[in-house]
Order: structure tokens, then C-alpha cells, then sequence
């Protein structure tokens, strides 16, 4: 009893753990979810965040810049410049057929659908399709660091000024 609670337990974590946004951590693997980072110069880097489907597009873009003025601060430098900046959305549908009545004769039965076949006659439980969009976020930056006074230009951020404002909207992961 006590092994079938604890995996109980365990199965409503992981199953709570999937369904949260993504919180601010370092992608566990190229295409994971989380902030990553290239070195393109000695003081030019590609900084990106990737959310899942339930992590809002302000949330991704908020932890890319708080991303770009952590790297610039570990760096030794004061500010950066945003060369270029994007957020793309990956849209698509799912759907979901709560009742499979015919079972392994699903084959068949499409067949003689009235959409597909001649009968003519009409099955309840064919149009019962639940669909919802699902979006994804990615942002993407390439940085410029530099040091010294920040220059009036709307492209470029104090990197200590970024941590201390946008650092309470920072969600680190649960431990």
C-alpha cells in the first residue's frame, strides 16, 4: 500500500511539473526549454529563450533580456546592445476524440463514413472533435557588450538596471 502511495505521489509531481510554464533555467538540451547562449565574438553573443506551450510571450521575452544582462554582467561588462531581436510563434492544433467506439474496426468503419462513403446516414459520435490551438514562444537576441557608460540609444540596456527591475518577474525552477 505504502509503494502504491509513493507512486501515486511521484506520478501527480511529474504530472504538476509538466503542466507549469517554463521557469527561467538553461535549456537542458538544444531544442529543450530555457535560455541558451553562442559566442559569436569575444564580445558578441546569440542569446535565446524557448518556453512551452504554457509560457506566455512576455514571460519569454522578459527572461531573454534578464538572460542577456546576467551574460553581460558574468562577462565583466556594464551594458549591451541589442543588434537584433525576434520572437517567433510556433502555432498548431491538437485535438482530442473522447469516445473510439468501433475499436480495431476503425479502419472499415471509415470507409463507410457518410463524409467518405454512400449510406448516407449520420454517426454521434463522428464530430465529436475537441480542438485548441497551442502556441510556443521562442525569442531570440544577438548582443553586443559593452563597458563603461550606457549609450543614449534605445537599443542599448544597463545590464545592472535589467537584473534589478525585470529580477522579480525571474521565476527560477521549483527545487
Amino acid at each position: 500500500m505504502k509503494r502504491l502511495l509513493a507512486g501515486f505521489a511521484a506520478s501527480a509531481a511529474l504530472l504538476a511539473a509538466c503542466a507549469e510554464s517554463t521557469p527561467y533555467q538553461r535549456a537542458a538540451s538544444a531544442g529543450g526549454y530555457g535560455y541558451s547562449e553562442q559566442q559569436i565574438e569575444q564580445n558578441r553573443f546569440s542569446v535565446a529563450f524557448s518556453g512551452n506551450s504554457l509560457t506566455e510571450r512576455q514571460s519569454v521575452e522578459t527572461f531573454l533580456l534578464y538572460r542577456a544582462a546576467e551574460l553581460t554582467r558574468e562577462q565583466g561588462y556594464d551594458y549591451f546592445r541589442l543588434i537584433r531581436r525576434d520572437t517567433e510563434a510556433e502555432r498548431r492544433f491538437t485535438g482530442t476524440t473522447p469516445m473510439r467506439p468501433y475499436g480495431h474496426f476503425d479502419v472499415f468503419y471509415r470507409y463507410y463514413h457518410p463524409r467518405h462513403g454512400w449510406y448516407g446516414w449520420r454517426d454521434p459520435f463522428w464530430d465529436d472533435i475537441n480542438l485548441r490551438e497551442v502556441t510556443r514562444y521562442e525569442a531570440m537576441a544577438e548582443i553586443q557588450l559593452g563597458r563603461g557608460p550606457t549609450p543614449d540609444s534605445p537599443d542599448a540596456f544597463d545590464a545592472a538596471d535589467v537584473i534589478r527591475n525585470l529580477g522579480p518577474l525571474v521565476r527560477p525552477p521549483v527545487q
